[in-house]
């Protein structure tokens, strides 16, 4: 199988947002270096920062007015092997969590909401707070903002699930999160101001959003109809036109019992949001007997 249909797979497969973040910011990566090297050895590398330009988040509105793709589009953006590793590394263990214990959607909502949620932070703080004005124009890459919002979500979900950390040992993630609150904090005064302050909103967001669906509110809702609709539009099926030449099949009755036997059997996709909300807020061992088995036929 060629690396062109693996990676058509993985997005074709369902239930599988995780592998898919994690591809998108490797083929963006990919394509930068390979666009750069390409460049390199045409002599044309005084182009690059222009194509890159396509992809980073300006601090400069006025930028930003014609790169408005750009609140979203840096955060799947990276420069250099170790920036990627460790923020897909993060993505990968921490969004595991979220996955399991909320489901795909709301992994990709938190993302989405992450990201957007430190731009806004990124844009506002140097376009209003007077010691980040004389940095107007600093552009900002990376999917830390929207990684540390998965890292604090899950933290604030699972405070106490614990890590097997190199060197330390068991660690619960409530630590872990905290610990990188407080270095994005302690680096807002160093060298990296706008990632750092991105990466608090990020944070924020993360708090915010399981506080919110554990009170009974999805803030990724939007999102997540924004996917349907996208997902609706590549997906449509051509309209079928029944010809008066031919007579229907009739159904038999095997079949229909078959069906209606399937559906009712499969729980519904309103009650299966219901058992991960109760998850969220109470854990897994509060389901009853009948919500454990109706979540594990939904994951047949």
């Amino acid at each position: 199988m060629s690396i062109t249909e693996d990676i058509k797979n993985v997005f074709t497969r369902r239930d599988n947002a995780l592998n898919q973040l994690i591809v998108l910011n490797v083929l963006v990566f990919a394509v930068l270096v390979v666009v750069q090297a390409v460049m390199f050895i045409s002599s044309a590398s005084d182009w690059f920062p222009a194509v890159l330009k396509q992809f980073q988040l300006n601090s400069d509105l006025s930028v930003l007015l014609r790169h408005p793709w750009t609140v979203l589009s840096y955060a799947f953006t990276h420069q250099g092997f170790l920036h990627i590793l460790f923020n897909l590394l993060n993505l990968y263990w921490f969004g595991q969590l979220i996955r399991e214990y909320l489901g795909d959607r709301r992994l990709v909502s938190l993302y989405i909401l992450g990201a957007l949620a430190g731009a806004a932070v990124f844009l506002l703080s140097f376009n209003l707070i007077p010691v980040f004005k004389p940095g107007v124009g600093t552009p900002m890459i990376g999917a830390s903002a929207a990684v540390t919002a998965i890292i604090v979500a899950a933290a604030t979900l699972l405070p106490d699930y614990t890590f097997m950390l190199l060197l330390l040992g068991p660690v619960k993630i409530k630590w872990i999160a905290a610990v990188v609150v407080l270095i994005s904090l302690a680096g807002i005064n160093g060298g990296n101001p706008g990632g750092e302050i991105a990466h608090l909103g990020g944070a924020l967001l993360g708090f915010v959003f399981i506080k919110q669906l554990q009170a009974g509110r999805d803030l990724g809702t939007p999102v997540q109809a924004v996917g349907r609709w996208f997902g609706n539009l590549f997906n449509r099926r051509p309209t079928m036109r029944a010809s008066s030449s031919r007579r229907p099949e009739p159904v038999t009755t095997t079949s229909s019992s078959g069906a209606a036997k399937k559906s009712a059997n499969q729980p519904m996709q309103e009650e299966i949001d219901l058992i991960l909300d109760k998850i969220s807020r109470s854990g897994y061992e509060s389901l009853s007997k009948e919500e454990k088995q109706k979540l594990f036929r939904a994951s047949q």
